[in-house]
């Protein structure tokens, strides 16, 4: 007598590709890579670091690739993405951490899916301290995505996913230490700002100083006490003091980018 056909043996379990991109990230790459170790392939696109990232990528069996020709993050972040071939895709950045149990909801939506494209549940922590107001909590993103079903915007800074369709959302957190301290704060408002002032450029904005100094004032009005970030105490006052300075800044150099290009126009045509 045949024995039936096990379907366990026919049947090919989904793959999952993990797309990170990375730039002196030694801070917490490893943690993060750590709690991806579930997936079939792991990708880091390297923007050039110069610190320790790119060797510890690779000690925890990431594939490093090198691409310093920063794009700006939808791009990057799109990179990372064709570079896998697995029928899943999970998109995390350096500073964010798998929970187990979002790992778990993970294989089960890969298992059974119910949807292209799922949303994380990220809970972000700000100098030491979890965040769940000041417009940052709650916070679905989608991250999950099944191959060709979804790409990142092409934008230079807070980039997004792109889809069709509905999405549906897993069980677990995604751990996101994005401000480990006041330095880190710092940094990121002259980046941030850097980045949305030429983007905003690139789109035809205007800036000016009374432009900055309302959508400034706005920005931390908004963040403080229309979504609630009075609170979150001392924590949400000084992510509302970042919001409005990112912004206050952000439209400070968009105006002194568009006199620079006024006067090198008016250079240009000079005799």
């Amino acid at each position: 007598m045949t024995s039936p056909p096990i379907a366990s043996v026919s049947a090919r379990r989904p793959t999952l590709g993990v797309a990170i991109i990375a730039l002196n990230a030694q801070a917490r790459i490893a943690q993060c890579l750590d709690a991806v170790r579930f997936a079939d392939d792991v990708v880091v696109i390297d923007g050039g670091s110069t610190d320790e990232t790119v060797s510890i990528a690779q000690t925890h069996g990431a594939r490093v690739i090198h691409a310093p020709d920063w794009p700006g993050f939808g791009r990057q972040k799109n990179r990372a993405v064709a570079a896998l071939g697995t029928d899943w895709i999970l998109s995390v950045d350096t500073d964010e951490v798998v929970t187990p149990e979002l790992a778990a909801s993970i294989r089960q939506a890969l298992d059974a899916p119910r949807a292209d494209v799922y949303a994380l549940d990220r809970l972000s922590n700000f100098c030491g301290h979890w965040v769940r107001h000041s417009g940052w909590y709650p916070d679905w993103v989608p991250r999950l995505f099944k191959r060709d079903a979804a790409r990142f915007s092409d934008d230079l800074v807070h980039e997004r996913l792109v889809f069709d369709g509905r999405v549906d959302k897993l069980a677990g957190r995604l751990l996101h230490y994005s401000y480990d301290d006041f330095e880190t704060v710092l940094r990121k408002v002259d980046a941030y700002s850097s980045a949305g002032a030429r983007q905003r450029l690139a789109a035809g904005s205007r800036g000016g100083f009374a432009r900055a100094v309302g959508r400034g004032l706005w920005a931390f009005l908004r963040t403080y006490l229309l979504r609630g970030g009075i609170l979150d105490g001392q924590t949400g006052f000084m992510i509302a003091v970042f919001n409005a300075e990112t912004v206050y800044y952000r439209f400070l150099k968009l105006s002194l980018a568009r006199s620079q290009e006024r006067n090198a126009g008016a250079g240009s045509g000079k005799c």
